[in-house]
């Protein structure tokens, strides 16, 4: 018999700190908020090179849909929500109202690219011609310079969670921090949660990666990494690969690898990213940012701007008018955490299911409520490690991880983890109807012992019974969503709302555009001029730090 797991005895007295206060409903729920990405496909799976339809509106103004990096990649956003089920069914009319426009055109199902046919069949996404939407547009060509466009065709989830004020300020009781400010130790707070997620974000993708193949297209012919074997004429895969996406075919970026953000301050993070966007680069340089009146980037720093820096998590705060990212958490602190390690979920129309979110926020709950000291550059490489050993192979059972300076399994390690969120998933579940937190851990755990219950496991045993071809079974899925989410019903409320945003988002750009007077150069110069000033808090008047 195995020795029963235990656990630490400090979450569970926080946990039962809070229980009480959670049941007389004082701590608030969780808020969450989806981004999804989509490539528009045509009936042969390949990349659409329409525009993207007029008909949904300006993707540079309007607040649901708009594109990523390419005309034909969608990404659709959605409110803030305290209820999950409310985020999903938003995120589910945001693709029937698409369907209702598109014409012979399907939304992609897996995060991996559907056929390309070369680095310039990905098509730059076009904002128009005013200087923010230039300036976007730029940005684009700057990172096919840098990248090539391929990469950035890849999609996935990034899923968007903040706390409470309620909650943080009984936190703040129970450690008896209330001499701190508020913004102050919810932002430290928030690092910690980030750098725990960092020690454990292998296990997300463990359970969700759903990307353990690719269509050979997305390779330069001639060129197939040794990790990969043929599955059919059309489709590479790694055996025991969890997510591709994130493994080094997908978001890497050898040149920023020396920016060794490993989150242990909010000023290391905006000090370490400020410098990136300052900092010439020599292969850059070579590039050229405007040669004969064209421009190929934004310039020819390590990072354009903050955006292009790649990590499976981010702290985020809403910007204000001419204010960075970085500049808006330096002034007023972290507001919330942005995870981007999630495949979409091949298997479900909207990429993403309830139980997943609802594990997601035991999970990010569990990494603020347990001990998460900083994170040295020896652990930080030891971090990277685990995350690539379970990309590449986490579905291996011969797969050791390193786990404070011992090897562990996925299995073992995994239990540890769940035997503690379950801890949390009570004090979540406090607030709740049911136990939908509890039930999510239920759901899942089967996939440690059993790694054939994974989406990559499962993905797999589809292609193997469908021929192998990647592009052909995403393709049969896309097709039966999109008869599925064209008979969803919609809520009238917001059929009205999005058939409104159509030609007020239109006319959005065009007093943007209007309003222009400066060249794009002027413009830029403008822009990094701010970018590069400090917003510290300790910088601004008294009654600006609130």
């Amino acid at each position: 018999m195995p020795e029963p797991l235990t656990v630490p005895s400090a979450l569970t007295a926080q946990v039962e700190r809070l229980i009480p206060s959670a049941r007389l409903g004082r701590l608030g729920r969780l808020r969450r908020g989806l981004e999804k990405e989509g490539l528009r496909v045509d009936a042969n799976g390949h990349i659409a090179q329409t525009p993207h339809p007029h008909a949904l509106g300006s993707k540079l103004t309007h607040p649901h849909i708009t594109t990523d990096y390419s005309e034909s990649l969608l990404e659709y956003i959605t409110p803030v929500y305290s209820d999950p089920g409310e985020a999903l069914c938003f995120l589910s009319d945001l693709h029937t109202f698409t369907y209702h426009h598109l014409q012979n055109e399907w939304i992609w199902p897996g995060s991996m690219p559907s056929r390309l046919s070369g680095n310039d069949s990905v098509p730059i996404a076009d904002y128009g011609c005013s200087n923010v939407g230039t300036m976007k547009h730029v940005y684009r060509k700057g990172l096919d310079m840098r990248y090539g466009r391929i990469m950035q065709a890849i999609a996935g989830v990034h899923y968007n969670v903040s706390l409470p004020d309620d909650m943080w300020h009984a936190l703040r009781e129970l450690e008896k921090a209330t001499n701190i400010p508020f913004n102050d130790y919810r932002s430290t707070r928030y690092f910690g949660m980030i750098r725990h997620f960092r020690r454990h974000s292998w296990l997300l993708l463990y359970l969700f990666g759903a990307s353990p193949a690719i269509d050979k297209s997305f390779l330069p012919e001639g060129k197939v990494p040794e990790k990969l074997q043929s599955l059919s004429d059309d489709t590479y895969f790694a055996p025991y690969a969890t997510t591709l996406r994130m493994s080094d075919l997908g978001y890497q970026n050898k040149v920023q690898s020396q920016l060794k953000i490993c989150f242990n301050s909010l000023s290391n993070y905006v000090n370490t990213l400020r410098h990136a966007i300052s900092s010439p680069w020599p292969d850059y340089e070579k590039m050229g940012v405007n040669v004969d009146g064209e421009w190929r980037q934004l310039n020819a720093n390590i990072l354009q701007i903050e955006n292009e820096y790649y990590s499976d998590i981010r702290p985020k705060r809403v910007a204000k008018h001419n204010e960075t990212p970085s500049q808006a958490l330096e002034a007023r602190g972290v507001e919330y955490i942005e995870v981007r390690c999630l495949d979409l979920n091949p298997f479900d129309p909207l990429g993403v299911t309830e139980d997943q979110m609802r594990f997601v926020d035991t999970f990010l709950m569990w990494c603020l409520l347990s001990d998460s000291p900083w994170i040295s550059d020896e652990e930080c490489d030891r971090l990277d490690d685990n995350r690539r050993w379970v990309v590449e192979r986490g579905r291996d059972p011969e797969l050791k991880l390193f786990n404070h300076g011992e090897t562990t399994s996925v299995l073992e390690w995994g239990e540890q983890i769940f035997a503690e969120m379950g801890e949390v998933a009570r004090l979540l579940d406090a607030v709740e109807e049911g136990s939908p937190h509890a039930d999510a851990l239920a759901s899942l755990a089967p996939r440690l012992e059993d790694p054939s219950l994974t989406p990559s496991a499962q993905v797999l045993e589809r292609l193997k019974a469908n021929g192998g071809s990647l592009s052909d079974l995403m393709l049969i899925l896309a097709k039966e969503q999109a008869e599925q989410l064209k008979a969803e019903p919609m809520q009238r409320s917001r059929e009205a709302l999005l058939a409104q945003l159509i030609e007020t988002s239109h006319q959005q750009q065009h007093d943007i555009e209007a309003a222009d007077k400066e060249t794009f150069e002027d413009f830029l110069q403008v822009y990094f001029t701010k970018a590069r000033e400090s917003r510290a808090m300790s910088a601004l008047p008294s009654e600006v730090r609130q």
